[in-house]
């Protein structure tokens, strides 16, 4: 869902008083390139005024092209990076004023799964090791409650005790990947930011991983914010969906009715690719979008899709379109809204 504030800040979620996770107007800036005297040649905006919310017991699907800002976004709400200007808040909170007490509970209550299951695990650590890493920085278990809570974490994955004294060399990419979750979960986080969680796997492999993913939250009650560039993962396990496209949000609302009627042609376009959609109610033709995404360091003029839009007029160039409602919870940037 999605809603305003009385400042006129859009966000994604529902009242205040239930957000868990909350990003308001945030925006992430990097220079590319220096000139003389130290100055920034180019500026790009990897993120560019964005805001949702995240409520308890949520999933909220953040999808859009490589390159669009949403793994940067994701580190971003885990308190990895420091916005350009923005802030993040965990209930209620701006993470980046926290003190080192708040920072160590806000750490312990959001944790992030990488998109490379290769690359996020040390290979010379046991997933003993590995696993209670989070148990042992924090102090939580000691001694022999340490293998006990790890076997029962990996059980939770669905691996056996066995794989405690073994190295990730040993393991597939989607063990692996279970190992990661597994860690996340040993310090019971209210929150799991998974960024690309599938992307790395099997396709024979990957419905499993997103039943355990829907399952753990079953269970154990927490919230995802998932990162994927592929709407079938997001339309199989989250509530609420934001589209973004050159750093900005362009559409969101609730799963159901965005998939069903898409308001962005962007969302239109994106989901006109999901094989089989038609069988579920959507369209069955297809849209190929023309040429590459721009340049986020040389964005258009108004609306940053419209080098790739069929419904491109002069009025697209000239004015960049707001977040407006444009049905019952659901929200789209576009002059000409699909209809």
């Amino acid at each position: 869902m999605k809603r305003r504030d009385a400042d006129g800040t859009q966000v994604v979620g529902v009242a205040a008083d239930t957000d868990l996770l909350r990003a308001d107007a945030v925006e992430m800036h990097f220079s590319t390139s220096k000139g003389m005297f130290g100055r920034a040649q180019s500026v790009v905006r990897a993120v560019d005024d964005v805001s949702f919310v995240l409520k308890p017991g949520e999933t909220l699907g953040l999808v859009g092209e490589s390159g669009c800002g949403k793994s940067t976004l994701a580190r971003i709400a885990v308190g990895l990076l420091t916005p350009s200007s923005g802030v993040v808040r965990y209930r209620d909170t701006d993470i980046n004023s926290m003190s080192r007490s708040q920072i160590k509970e806000f750490r312990r209550n959001v944790q992030i799964v990488f998109q490379d299951p290769f690359a996020s695990l040390d290979p010379r650590r046991t997933v003993f090791e590995i696993v209670t890493e989070p148990l042992r920085i924090h102090r939580v278990e000691h001694g022999n409650q340490l293998r006990s809570r790890a076997t029962e974490l990996l059980e939770m994955v669905g691996l056996g005790d066995d794989a405690l004294d073994r190295r990730p060399k040993h393991f597939s990419g989607g063990q692996r990947q279970r190992i990661g979750i597994a860690r996340a979960l040993a310090l019971t986080p209210s929150v799991i930011i998974l960024d690309e969680p599938v992307s790395a796997l099997d396709v024979s492999i990957q419905a499993q991983f997103l039943n355990l993913l829907q399952d753990l939250k079953d269970t154990l009650g927490h919230s995802y914010l998932l990162i994927s560039h592929d709407l079938a993962v997001v339309g199989l396990v989250a509530d609420t969906v934001a589209v973004m496209y050159l750093g900005k949000i362009v559409e969101s609302g609730p799963v159901e009715q965005v998939f069903t009627r898409p308001v962005h042609p962007y969302t239109a376009a994106l989901l006109s690719a999901v094989p089989n959609r038609q069988a579920d109610g959507g369209t069955a033709d297809r849209i190929v979008l023309e040429g590459e995404m721009p340049n986020p360091a040389s964005p258009p003029s108004g609306c940053s899709f419209r080098t790739r839009c069929w419904k491109a007029t002069p009025k697209c160039a000239a004015e960049q379109p707001p977040l407006v409602e444009l049905a019952s919870n659901q929200f789209g940037a576009c002059h000409y809204p699909e209809s």
